[in-house]
């Protein structure tokens, strides 16, 4: 371990690196104080930390570190850009986190990491104890198998043919870790010896933790002793002494909880934000059992934080949502990549939260309500995000990459955060209130009119509207006796009729559109026949015959129109489709027709 004067040199050299600037390419509102391309450290934000965990008044980094997913897990300590100390974890990491467990001075927190069915407890770099989760029902049918397996009344088999079944029945879930390993084994000298070495022991079915959170027991202070909150693979959510580490208070949900977010003290009222796998999130208040349904994500959610009265969700779908406690969607921002980690951005010295957003293009993302306020670009993608106190810096930034390497940013202390919006929406004056003016005389008078004669003015009100529905129906009859409607309501020849004009004079081309709507009966013997006033107009075709209309085709037919009339006004031709025979026309469409231009003569 480094000695306290090296430390110091350390710090010195980690500050004036980041006076030199920030050679990774982010924002100018960060000092790129530390970058360690080779650090071989694979963690996410959830297995990350800052605390105070000497009680030296010097917070450290406590990552979980994830190696190669199989073997070399370790929970590593890190005393500014050193690390100064290691411990080996058995299984794969799923959370981190500190808290303090008793009053005893010096006051130094635990830190509590998360692995597989156990909560390690580690206080002054040392384990203290190990919490194991509560067992599971074992299905009576498997216990019965391998009781026979042990008793050698079962062949190898028939014992997996039999678990196999079991495992279709109902989920993978059902079955203990022993009888998934021995359904995975490929040939029957293998299931042997799988048989012969674990017969014998006792059938155990466990459940493992798949989140981690704090929460305070009775006071609010920074240094108050806190519980443990333990999401499980087993749909269940545990609230755990921090000093008997025995389970206070048991709650459920619906579906495996992923991502966890408590506030409030556990003696006096306390507020749980659950994300499930199924999309969905819950929200569990003191007293309860059972998650109560909240949001319905549109998408699998990558993160969740809350800020303030807040649920802010990442999604797999590249948006960043926003949601009220009661599950009111406020706002909703759409990403240029995809999410891989989220994390918040507590500025204390400002008096603001944010929420920090890692995309697959390396890109890391400040949010402010639904406002863009930073982008820091790295060169790789970041997997890991911790925001805080970190050595003697209180806005400390500490990234991992996917590729193993570890950044570390020292915000600046003229960094100012504007609260506008850098990415695509509405302009910033719709944000700004309208100047209204005061209530003039005039509004007040009339405002007393109506309380006054507010039934009256109803009355009358409605009398006006019956009577304009009166006039809009004798008119549409009336449209329909004389067939002056584009489209046909005789169910015998359904047509549609559209016509348009083209050119600027003196000389038109007319186009009529002509489709027969019905479904499988042709029309035939119609004529397309023409209304005009011929002091104005002179037309090619007065009548068009029109052959058979086969259903559903679109029929077109032109003809010249010429203006004989040089004074610069306009009329309305009316087009007729008419049967043979008949007394009235099928449809009538009337066309207004453009001034002509006067003709130059050179």
């Amino acid at each position: 371990m480094a000695t306290e004067a090296e430390q110091n040199k350390m710090n010195d050299s980690l500050a004036s690196d980041g006076n030199r600037g920030n050679s990774q390419g982010g924002s100018s509102k960060w000092l790129s104080a530390h970058f360690d391309p080779v650090a071989s450290l694979y963690t996410f934000s959830s297995c990350m930390t800052f605390s105070d965990i000497t009680g030296d008044g010097e917070n450290r980094l406590v990552i979980a570190d994830l190696g190669t997913g199989a073997h070399n897990m370790k929970l590593k300590i890190y005393k500014g850009t050193s690390l100064v100390n290691e411990n080996t974890i058995i299984d794969l990491p799923t959370g981190v986190a500190t808290f303090y467990m008793d009053t005893i001075e010096p006051r130094v927190p635990a830190v509590a990491v998360a692995s597989g069915p156990y909560l390690y407890v580690y206080k002054n770099l040392r384990p203290y104890f190990k919490f194991t989760l509560p067992p599971l029902e074992v299905n009576p049918v498997e216990q019965d198998l391998w009781n026979q397996a042990r008793d050698d009344k079962i062949d190898v088999t028939v014992l997996r043919e039999m678990l196999d079944s079991i495992r279709r029945e109902g989920t993978e879930g059902a079955l203990t870790v022993r009888s998934l390993r021995f359904l995975m084994l490929p040939d029957r000298d293998q299931m042997e010896m799988f048989a012969q070495s674990y017969k014998h022991t006792p059938l155990k079915r466990q459940t493992v933790i798949t989140c981690l959170a704090t929460l305070k027991k009775s006071s609010a202070e920074d240094d108050a002793i806190s519980c443990l909150v333990v999401g499980t693979e087993c749909k269940e959510i545990y609230v755990l002494d921090p000093e008997a580490f025995t389970i206070q208070a048991r709650m459920s949900v619906p579906s495996v909880p992923v991502f966890l977010r408590v506030t409030g003290l556990f003696d006096v009222e306390y507020r749980l934000v659950v994300s499930c796998r199924n999309g969905n999130i819950y929200t569990l208040k003191k007293g309860m059992k059972t998650g109560k349904l909240c949001v319905e994500l549109t998408s699998q959610p990558v993160g969740v934080e809350r800020i303030g009265k807040n649920i802010i969700a990442g999604c797999m779908d590249q948006t960043l949502q926003c949601y009220t406690i009661k599950g009111k969607k406020l706002w909703t921002v759409y990403l240029s990549d995809n999410i891989i980690t989220m994390s918040v951005m507590d500025h204390k010295q400002k008096g603001f939260k944010a929420v920090m957003v890692a995309l697959d293009n390396g890109d890391v993302q400040i949010y402010r309500d639904k406002y863009l306020i930073d982008t820091i670009k790295t060169d790789s993608a970041i997997t890991g995000i911790q925001y805080g106190r970190f050595g003697r810096e209180d806005c400390s930034l500490v990234l991992t990459t996917r590729k193993g390497g570890l950044l570390i940013k020292i915000l600046k202390r003229n960094a100012v955060f504007e609260e506008k919006d850098f990415a695509r929406g509405p302009p910033a004056a719709q944000n700004q209130r309208l100047n209204v003016p005061k209530k003039t005389k005039v509004f007040v008078d009339q405002t007393m009119r109506e309380r006054e004669n507010g039934v009256a003015m109803h009355r009358m009100f409605q009398h006006d509207l019956y009577r304009l529905r009166l006039n809009t129906a004798r008119e549409y009859v009336k449209v329909l006796n004389s067939s002056m409607n584009p489209v046909s309501t005789n169910l015998a020849e359904p047509l549609k009729l559209s016509a348009q004009v083209q050119g600027i004079g003196p000389t038109f081309k007319m186009t009529v559109n002509l489709q027969n709507t019905s479904l499988s009966v042709p029309i035939m013997n119609t004529l397309i026949s023409f209304l005009y006033d011929e002091k104005l107009y002179s037309l090619q075709k007065t009548m068009i015959p029109v052959p058979l209309l086969v259903p559903g085709l679109n029929y077109k037919f032109e003809t010249l129109v010429e203006c004989v009339n040089d004074k610069g006004i306009s009329d309305v031709i009316k087009a007729f489709v008419v049967k043979e025979g008949a007394t009235s026309p099928i449809i009538t469409a009337v066309i207004n027709m453009p001034v002509s231009e006067t003709v130059v003569v050179a």
